[in-house]
């Protein structure tokens, strides 16, 4: 024991106890990551409720919240919520989600984005946990389900959280896999595909708030771009970073979102002045060609250059 531990135990202090992440479950609610006692996210894993139709509109996808990245208190993402509640602007858009709106199998067709017709993503089990001062890995088996709830596709969905300076990292890692001929995964920029949805909140004045950050520069409040099938905009085609700042509680915070070069191509981006973001592409699912696909969000409190963006980016594809 070193003298300046001697002493400080002698004059009856403790030393302060070193943070780490670990993780903490609420069974068949949700699964926290916390650094310390900040909550950094909370993955949302009930099972499937078919009871009732506003139960299974309540629980048919599994998502991640996002804590804010200082004290941990506020949530910026946006949770399960009924469109019969008027106040409520596309609750299917929860947090971190992924999902298509047009799979179709064999004679079968149905829609995991909306989930009107009984389809459904469930969280089967958690396969991996690890946590430690640096970091904190989430792995999870889910079942892709159709109007008739049996599965066509499995998928092991892996989440990474790291701190950096007033910000969250987190990596977004999925593998989805079938063992039916073939599974066609299509939509549309806006139904399709791994999206961020900020807190409902921002949907009442991300008119006069939000604006995104992108490769060619910051762009104005309000302002989006949205593939289009007959424009073909080359902006928003393939790109490898988009960001949106918003405010939350009256603080601005900043998430960008980064896309692994590896995941399909053509990616085609879609974004909304309430907080949703993201793109989608079309895939043929077959036992001999699974989807793998990774992301990297960070979350931070303030707002991001484009030249921080890109750096982040660099860091990101470098790895």
């Amino acid at each position: 024991m070193n003298a300046f531990l001697a002493l400080v135990l002698a004059a009856g202090f403790a030393p302060a106890p070193e943070q780490k992440f670990h993780i903490e479950a609420k069974k068949d609610e949700h699964i926290d990551i916390l650094f310390g006692d900040r909550k950094v996210v909370r993955y949302m894993n009930k099972p499937r409720d078919g009871s009732t139709k506003d139960s299974h509109e309540l629980s048919f996808k599994p998502f991640l919240h996002v804590y804010d990245p200082v004290a941990g208190e506020t949530l910026l993402t946006n949770g399960a919520g009924l469109a019969s509640n008027k106040a409520n602007l596309f609750p299917h858009h929860r947090g971190i989600f992924y999902a298509f709106n047009k799979v179709s199998y064999g004679k079968q067709s149905c829609d995991v984005w909306h989930g009107k017709a009984g389809e459904f993503v469930e969280h089967k089990a958690v396969l991996k946990e690890q946590a430690d001062d640096k970091h904190a890995t989430l792995k999870s088996q889910l079942d892709w389900c159709g109007k008739d709830g049996k599965p066509f596709a499995n998928e092991e969905r892996t989440i990474t959280v790291r701190n950096g300076k007033d910000a969250t990292q987190i990596d977004f890692d999925s593998v989805l896999t079938t063992k039916l001929e073939k599974v066609r995964l299509d939509g549309d920029p806006q139904h399709a595909g791994c999206h961020f949805r900020a807190a409902m909140e921002v949907s009442k004045h991300g008119k006069t708030d939000t604006y995104y950050v992108r490769p060619d520069g910051k762009g104005k409040v309000g302002e989006t771009r949205n593939w289009d099938k007959v424009k073909q905009q080359a902006n928003t085609i393939n790109l490898p970073w988009d960001a949106c700042s918003f405010v939350v509680g009256g603080k601005r915070y900043t998430v960008l979102r980064m896309v692994s070069p590896a995941n399909p191509k053509d990616w085609r981006g879609s974004e909304r002045d309430y907080g949703r973001f993201g793109d989608y592409f079309e895939w043929d699912l077959t036992p001999k060609t699974p989807l793998h696909v990774n992301y990297r969000y960070w979350i931070q409190a303030g707002e991001l250059t484009p030249e921080h963006c890109e750096t982040l980016y660099q860091s990101y594809v470098s790895k």
